[in-house]
């Protein structure tokens, strides 16, 4: 049933590709496996993966220890067109902005989930674990609701 509700192809997208949007690739291919093909950007490549995004992942058996950050613009050059996905899930308001924008010719859909960005809201190791693990949940609730349990 799950399967039905998966399109072939989803991106998601953030602001630096550092913390949401390599959360949600890292979680989307543990719970639904090669169902669909994945990937994910940000409006800028700025920063590379946030530790603490890798700590509270790794807690729920994800690595996103070998992500490398990318933007739209380098998305691409290295020959993955935008429009070419079924599916991009915006998780900030600017890579919303940014996506409708880029693929405004194209026919496809664009969906805004307002994740919280967890960086720079908390002092001291413990509190901001705690913020990046409210964002990690809130990735996984929304992610099922739209495409159903776990199938890997």
């Amino acid at each position: 049933m799950a399967q039905d509700k998966i399109p072939h192809s989803i991106l998601f997208c953030c602001d630096h590709n550092a913390i949401r949007s390599p959360m949600a690739e890292g979680m989307m291919k543990k719970f639904y496996g090669h169902t669909a093909y994945v990937q994910s950007a940000g409006v800028k490549n700025d920063m590379e993966i946030d530790g603490f995004a890798i700590s509270v992942c790794e807690e729920i058996g994800i690595t996103l220890s070998a992500h490398r950050s990318r933007s739209f613009d380098e998305m691409q050059e290295w020959g993955d067109d935008l429009g070419g996905f079924d599916l991009i899930v915006a998780l900030s308001p600017a890579s919303q902005r940014q996506a409708l924008e880029m693929t405004r010719l194209f026919h496809l859909d664009i969906e805004y989930w307002p994740i919280m960005d967890p960086s720079g809201m908390a002092e001291g190791r413990d509190a901001k674990l705690a913020l990046y693990r409210q964002t990690r949940d809130q990735i996984e609730t929304r992610m099922i609701a739209r495409f159903g349990p776990p199938t890997a």
